[in-house]
């Protein structure tokens, strides 16, 4: 298969994988977990006060939101920068191992790099 083939099937799918939850669910009414969770506990024991208040209520849905988005944000940031640690020490590695052989074949024959 031709690269260009390849993606083409990757971005359909991804594109069906993103349409399908909207098309199944079309209609129907999304709850946030907090709110859900919160029917739950008052039908189990209606007297339940929580342990502790949030520090900094926000004002709207629009910084919840955003607060979301900034801490998804930097979760990522950090997630890439630890891989992409590891690839450039695993890189650097190959590439010590590879000189070192080489500098060892060399010296082996008798000459040195």
């Amino acid at each position: 298969m031709q690269k260009s083939s390849i993606n083409a099937w990757l971005l359909s799918g991804a594109v069906i994988l993103s349409m399908a939850p909207v098309l199944m669910y079309q209609g129907k009414e999304f709850k946030a977990t907090d709110s859900i969770n919160i029917t739950a506990i008052e039908s189990v024991s209606p007297g339940y006060k929580p342990w502790f208040e949030p520090v900094i209520k926000p004002s709207g849905g629009e910084i919840e939101t955003f607060l979301f988005a900034t801490q998804a944000a930097i979760g990522s940031g950090v997630a890439c920068y630890i891989l992409g640690l590891y690839k450039g020490r695993t890189e650097r590695r190959k590439i010590e191992e590879a000189a070192t052989s080489t500098e060892y074949q060399a010296s082996l024959s008798g000459r040195l790099l």
